[in-house]
């Protein structure tokens, strides 16, 4: 358990891994141990060699898990192994020979421009504190395509009304600002205003927040968007990575550059971003074979 302590503390504090990764990252590599120990009679990483790692990625495989969570168990596996290898508790690195299931390329699920006009023009949210949060909410994803987990961390501070620009905490820690319009500065200042008048106290600088005061959680967040998506769109996934989705692919169908969208969503790399191209030109042959008299 040493050498695991250990590779939380790397994750945690030199390679800035948000709090979700790094507990992913905890319960996969005890996973992996366990399997180990089944094999070999030793949770010692280092008695593992690359025939039991393939076996329990296959085991992984055939226990019915989608390719994508195998995919990230490898990942764990490999960051564990080469941490090991670079603090010598491992001579040779057994990820070197296992490699992880391919993974089905499926495009982003997305509303048409449409819905969404629907849905924040005339949907009624109801009167009130939760309406009008409910309401922001949805027009902050649209509007900026930010992670829920990005949404939920938001403070009053990161919103500066005056440059027009949202500070966002992502991935690892990185930081970036996200400009948004006129509209939703009205909403924002709107929702603050009823917050700060029905919701007196808070338990911290939280922007969104519940009628107790308390901070948002995601599994909130999700709930409102799934509720609300629903009363516009027959998609089955109605999720805030939805809305993320939504944004890109519209600011793309409205000429903007790729690598701006990369900027504003926060990827690393272009490869990332460019999968929404892939999205925009399936619409475009949808609407090619739904209007050309000969298609």
């Amino acid at each position: 358990m040493l050498s695991v302590d250990a590779f939380i503390q790397y994750l945690q504090h030199e390679r800035n891994y948000s709090k979700g990764t790094v507990l992913g990252y905890r319960a996969d590599i005890l996973e992996l141990l366990d399997f180990i120990e089944s094999k070999t009679g030793s949770r010692d990483p280092a008695q593992a060699e690359s025939d039991v790692i393939r076996e329990w990625v296959m085991s992984l495989t055939a226990g019915g898990l989608a390719a994508t969570t195998v995919n990230r168990k490898v990942s764990a596996a490999r960051s564990f192994y080469k941490f090991l290898l670079s603090r010598g508790e491992v001579k040779v690195d057994p990820m070197l020979r296992v490699t992880a299931p391919k993974k089905n390329k499926s495009l982003p699920v997305f509303l048409k421009e449409s819905e969404m006009d629907r849905l924040l023009d005339e949907v009624d949210f109801g009167e009130g504190f939760e309406g009008c949060r409910n309401r922001t909410i949805l027009e902050i994803f649209y509007d900026t395509g930010m992670r829920v987990s990005e949404l939920v961390d938001l403070n009053d501070g990161d919103v500066d009304f005056g440059a027009m620009v949202i500070r966002v905490t992502g991935k690892r820690n990185k930081q970036r600002l996200i400009p948004f319009c006129d509209k939703l500065q009205q909403v924002l200042e709107e929702y603050i205003a009823i917050r700060n008048e029905q919701v007196p106290v808070r338990t911290d600088s939280a922007l969104l927040v519940r009628p107790n005061g308390r901070r948002l959680s995601r599994q909130i967040v999700a709930r409102i968007v799934n509720e609300n998506l629903s009363k516009v769109t027959t998609v089955k996934k109605r999720s805030p990575h939805v809305l993320r989705h939504t944004f890109a692919t519209a600011m793309l169908n409205h000429d903007a550059q790729l690598g701006a969208i990369k900027d504003l969503l926060g990827h690393e790399s272009l490869a990332t971003t460019e999968i929404y191209t892939h999205t925009t030109f399936e619409e475009l042959k949808k609407v090619y074979n739904q209007a050309h008299p000969r298609a």
